[in-house]
């Protein structure tokens, strides 16, 4: 019984040490089918690369080889090394991919857009002893590069996509999706990978909470209080009040500091246009805008333009509000949104359509409904006073 146990333990703790060795780095067991050794490697945290390269301080020339595992179908895959930023942008790639025909495609090419196409040209350095191979579900680039400058640490990104036919086809861009994790600083010397999150990808998110938060819940709770808390005589000036703090932080939110990263973003992001979505956007701050610098202009309420205000006012603010949930949605299609999210932002909509449902109903009918039968019993209490009076006398 006591061997069976100790058997059991030690298959155990063999197995938990297997592992451990298994997660810290496999590439450092992995031996190359064409002999080739490198000193150093690195098991990329997304997408199944890992990277092996040699370095040469005294030439800052790097022998590199970047392997991509668990390949079952046709898909480019791309390793590239930014010496200006961490981004996307500027970024000098080396990119290969299997024909249809069988045959392998490896080529260098500079990325100036978010729009590229992937299309062959040179990079800011150059790039010998470029071969790529195809076996075991397992794709492998190799190439040599000559540095510029006593350099060791770069940013560099990695990243794989669909193909249609021999054209390579965009890459998930979902915020959930590891592709958009793909980006480190890499030192060749000490070995060391770090992973970095984009900086577009955060800005992104930014833009879509404040637009969602001040366009799609902000907006229409102000407008729910403007319709409907006036009506209740007890509510006193307090309506007026919640009306324009929603509507002034609805403004600061998106109309500026949502219109702003914006237009960051449509600047920043070559290539990539969304034109509805921006056009909307555009329509949404000059509606925002006339609504509350209009709100200074107001007339009187004895003046005779003070209808025509009225009217401006309403359908202006209904406009703002239908093309702002129009548009809080493609963004949503914008940024891939998880199903949560559109469900949770329904949710929301949804009980403000129930508020304003109740609300009508209590102001439209409950409400009248009570002041008549108020007014009759104080008719009748008055009535019954005179009476009482009269026969006083």
């Amino acid at each position: 019984m006591a061997c069976s146990v100790i058997f059991l333990v030690a298959i155990f703790l063999s197995f938990c040490t297997l592992s451990c060795i298994a997660q810290q780095q496999p590439c450092t067991t992995y031996k190359f089918s064409n002999n080739k050794q490198f000193s150093s490697c690195s098991d990329l945290p997304v997408l199944s690369f890992s990277l092996h390269w040699n370095y040469h301080p005294l030439s800052s020339r790097v022998e590199v080889a970047f392997r991509h595992t668990g390949v079952t179908d046709r898909r480019w895959f791309a390793w590239a090394i930014n010496p200006t930023s961490g981004g996307m942008i500027g970024s000098q790639a080396i990119v290969s991919f299997q024909r249809t025909d069988g045959s392998l495609a490896v080529y260098t090419l500079p990325i100036t857009s978010y729009g590229t196409r992937l299309e062959q040209g040179n990079l800011s350095f150059p790039v010998l002893d470029l071969s790529a191979t195809n076996q075991n579900n397992e794709m492998i680039i190799y190439a040599s590069l000559e540095l510029h400058g006593n350099i060791s640490t770069v940013n560099h990104l990695w990243q794989v996509g669909p193909m249609s036919e021999n054209t390579p086809m965009m890459h998930s861009v979902a915020p959930s999706s590891p592709n958009v994790k793909s980006m480190g600083s890499l030192d060749f010397l000490s070995g060391r990978i770090k992973a970095t999150r984009s900086s577009s990808t955060t800005l992104k998110n930014i833009h879509g909470i404040l637009n969602t938060v001040s366009w799609g819940i902000l907006m229409p709770v102000g407008a729910v209080i403007a319709r409907y808390l006036k009506r209740f005589e007890s509510a006193g000036p307090l309506w007026f009040y919640l009306h324009v703090s929603c509507q002034l932080l609805a403004y600061i939110l998106g109309g500026l500091s949502g219109f702003g990263t914006g237009i960051f973003l449509s600047i920043r992001s070559h290539g990539i246009e969304h034109s509805c979505h921006k056009i909307i956007g555009i329509v949404l701050f000059c509606l925002a805008t006339a609504q509350v610098f209009g709100g200074l202009v107001r007339p009187d309420k004895d003046s005779k333009y003070r209808p025509f205000f009225n009217w401006f006012h309403f359908l202006v603010g209904c406009s703002t509000l239908i093309l702002s949930i129009f548009n809080i949605y493609k963004g949503f299609d914008i940024l891939h949104a998880a199903r949560f999210w559109r469900l949770t932002y329904s949710g929301i909509i949804l009980t403000l359509l129930l508020v304003t449902l109740v609300l009508e109903i209590c102001t439209r009918w409950c409400l009248p409904i009570t002041k008549r039968s108020m007014s009759n019993t104080v008719d009748k209490n008055t009535s019954t006073v005179a009476v009482v009076a009269a026969m006083e006398v």
